[in-house]
């Protein structure tokens, strides 16, 4: 294993704050602060970034001691940008240039393959996202699936994992066999609310619940065991009503595992309504689900936003558990697309602007499709980490100590002290998990391990909807 080495912080990330302080400005924005890391990164990443002129030495570098790593393919291509998308998702006019993208994207694979002799090292999940990665002819799918066996070792019990959209599943169910026939086991269908008016609100399909019990049928027809449901909460008027109708619904097409994601206002088309939902409504519906689909037999401890039906299984895909429990490396590769190093953070082309030209003009050049790249110093890559780990409500201390070389409550002391001893935190025999109030407390709660130059933001700003 190659020495881990992180360069020194700021004076901003060398500075102290009050326990206290940092939680009541969680609280304060809890619109920002939540496992999206880091806030405001021109400000608090941008001393980090490295040149472009650097990008191949530092990547080999940060990759040189990995043997195991995730990957993400992004496919970024819809039928409409929903007003909520926070992701990176191009102009639906774009979609003429479906061929050219993948053809760039197997050249990317390419790139890493011979920079960091991909093919000796093994992936632990594979992730294919978007975007819908069903807006791309199977057969690019099929492709996908043997350029990557080609360039890196597959774990035997591997499990991959793709994204489609209710309406494909239910009119092109012969995606969905090619999909299985090429070696995809777990398939995750965004039915986010069940509401006509919610749905015509944010430019979502409308008419798409009549496609929802057919796009289940198919996919079980093509051979998927492992089905997730995404649900959304947080929306501006969005009544618990509302939400309980919508759980209810997703517990009816039976998935082995329906994962809850709140609105993430931030660069989304409808970012002014942040200031329209208040920390109680999004408490009320966090714990409504949490109820609900406990009783129905999708179990999750406090804080966890996947919720599972399969015993031993964590409900998310195999790339994303790693990721979160572990703090994994992985590679991110397609428009806008980020990797994790144990002491990089890089995003792809695209990522800001959207737009694929940039993208393929990098590949075009035979150069790696790097926007940003940040070598980071520990206290961020931990700060990185911790947040992501929260998507389970939990950190893994024998992951966090084997990762940073440092034990979890030595390098948060007065963090840990403070989570203990307000009963927010527990440990367990190996985590350090939220509790019951510490889950009504989340956005406080996260914010304790944020990087001090993140937490500066924080304090700072002045709830929901205010500037960055």
């Amino acid at each position: 294993m190659t020495q881990k080495t992180w360069i020194d912080p700021t004076i901003e990330d060398l500075a102290s704050y009050s326990p206290q302080t940092v939680f009541e400005a969680g609280l304060r924005n809890h619109d920002i602060a939540n496992t999206a890391y880091p806030i405001a990164h021109t400000r608090t990443w941008g001393p980090y970034r490295v040149p472009q002129q650097q990008h191949v030495d530092v990547v080999r570098q940060a990759y040189a001691g990995v043997d195991e790593l995730g990957l993400y393919i992004h496919i970024p291509f819809c039928e409409h940008r929903c007003l909520y998308c926070e992701y990176c998702v191009v102009n639906p006019e774009s979609q003429s240039e479906n061929p050219d993208y993948m053809e760039k994207l197997f050249q990317e694979l390419d790139l890493y393959r011979d920079l960091l002799n991909t093919r000796e090292r093994t992936l632990y999940g594979f992730d294919i996202g978007g975007g819908t990665p069903g807006f791309v002819d199977a057969q690019y799918i099929a492709e996908l699936m043997h350029r990557v066996r080609d360039s890196f070792k597959f774990r035997t019990d591997m499990v991959v994992s793709i994204e489609t959209t209710p309406k494909l599943a239910a009119t092109q169910p012969q995606k969905l066999h090619i999909y299985r026939q090429s070696g995809i086991q777990r398939i995750s269908i965004g039915l986010q609310v069940t509401q006509r008016q919610l749905l015509k609100a944010m430019e979502r399909e409308a008419t798409g619940l009549r496609y929802y019990r057919s796009a289940v049928d198919n996919i079980r027809a093509a051979g998927f065991d492992r089905l997730n449901v995404d649900l959304m909460y947080g929306f501006a008027g969005q009544s618990l009503d509302d939400w309980r109708a919508t759980i209810e619904y997703a517990i009816g097409l039976g998935p082995e595992y329906i994962t809850t994601y709140r609105v993430r206002y931030k660069g989304t088309r409808i970012a002014k309504q942040a200031a329209d939902v208040s920390i109680e409504q999004v408490r009320e519906q966090v714990n409504l689900a949490k109820e609900m689909l406990a009783q129905a037999g999708y179990p999750a401890t406090p804080g966890k936003n996947t919720f599972s039906r399969i015993a031993g299984n964590s409900g998310a895909s195999d790339y994303l558990t790693r990721r979160v429990v572990e703090g994994f490396p992985y590679l991110g590769m397609g428009l806008g697309a980020q990797s994790f190093s144990d002491t990089t953070l890089s995003y792809n082309a695209g990522a800001a602007s959207k737009r694929l030209a940039p993208y393929q003009r990098a590949i075009e050049e035979k150069q790696l499709p790097i926007q940003d790249l940040y070598n980071l110093p520990r206290v961020q890559a931990m700060g990185k980490m911790v947040a992501i780990s929260f998507y389970f409500g939990e950190v893994d201390r024998a992951a966090f100590a084997t990762k940073f070389g440092i034990n979890l409550e030595q390098a948060y002391p007065e963090a840990v002290d403070y989570v203990l001893t307000n009963g927010l935190m527990t440990w367990t025999d190996r985590s350090l998990r939220l509790t019951g109030k510490g889950h009504d407390q989340f956005n406080g709660v996260i914010a304790l391990f944020y990087a001090p130059s993140v937490q500066e933001v924080l304090i700072e700003r002045y709830g929901p909807g205010a500037l960055l």
